[in-house]
């Protein structure tokens, strides 16, 4: 019997934001693998068998995930967002490198979905209408030093920048040291949001200033937008500003 394996991304927890493609991917899988937060989001599927982990090891997931398909079972591997933007993706393929050769052979696919930028870009209005970029706030896969550095060179070309996890409880320090970094490179008055699990029942949207941006509002399930100098909020009488960055380059003054 030959198996499959389908990686996912489940998009930021709303039903509606899966996409049909993915849907169906669950409904079809036999065995479905995830860290257990994301499972807990699914809808019920009474043909599967949920594999569900703590947060840990995705390579030793991804690796349980691809034994099953080799076995011939009909696989599905859950992220949060979309897989292939700091998700299961790269530890699947990351395990079938390292792996037995006969995993190479196996039916696979990523199928995508929204990640948490869009996610909360959209509910904020237009904040990545021009160049942006997304960086992963966690050391716990890279050296600290080299997200500073990235973090620097962001700030300094002006673009739009998409901080993934923030904030954890072990890691309470480096959002503090990231947004000092920011404020040596960009005007005290530039826009940040913070978008705290977006499309969910405790979604909670902040629009503030970097002078103004507390580490303190940030968790793991918080994404945290940085404008440019160009970047603008449009006031409402009721309701969080739009915030938007217009398509045409304007120099900073």
């Amino acid at each position: 019997m030959s198996g499959s394996l389908r990686v996912v991304g489940i998009g930021p927890g709303r039903a509606d934001q899966m996409t049909e493609e993915v849907r169906h991917a669950l409904e079809s899988a036999r065995h479905i693998v995830g860290y257990h937060t994301y499972l807990e989001r699914l809808p019920p599927l009474e043909r599967a068998t949920r594999h569900a982990s703590d947060n840990g090891d995705e390579l030793e997931r991804a690796g349980h995930a691809l034994t099953l398909a080799a076995r011939g079972e009909h696989v599905a591997l859950v992220s949060g967002g979309d897989a292939g933007v700091f998700g299961m993706a790269a530890a699947v393929f990351e395990a079938i490198e390292r792996g037995p050769s006969a995993w190479r052979a196996l039916d696979i696919a990523v199928l995508p979905g929204v990640t948490a930028m869009l996610a909360a870009a959209a509910r904020l209005g237009a904040p990545l209408g021009h160049d942006f970029c997304a960086l992963n706030l966690s050391d716990n896969l890279k050296p600290w030093a080299t997200i500073e550095k990235r973090l620097a060179l962001a700030a300094q070309a002006d673009f739009v920048i998409a901080l993934y996890n923030p904030a954890s409880r072990a890691r309470a320090t480096q959002l503090h040291e990231a947004l000092g970094i920011l404020r040596r490179h960009r005007a005290p008055g530039a826009i940040v949001m913070f978008a705290r699990a977006v499309g969910r029942a405790d979604e909670a949207l902040l629009v503030t200033t970097l002078e103004e941006a507390d580490p303190a509002r940030a968790d793991m399930q918080t994404l945290i937008l940085v404008g440019t100098a160009a970047t603008r909020r449009i006031e409402r009488a009721a309701g969080l500003p739009w915030v938007y960055t217009p398509r045409r380059w304007i120099e900073a003054s």
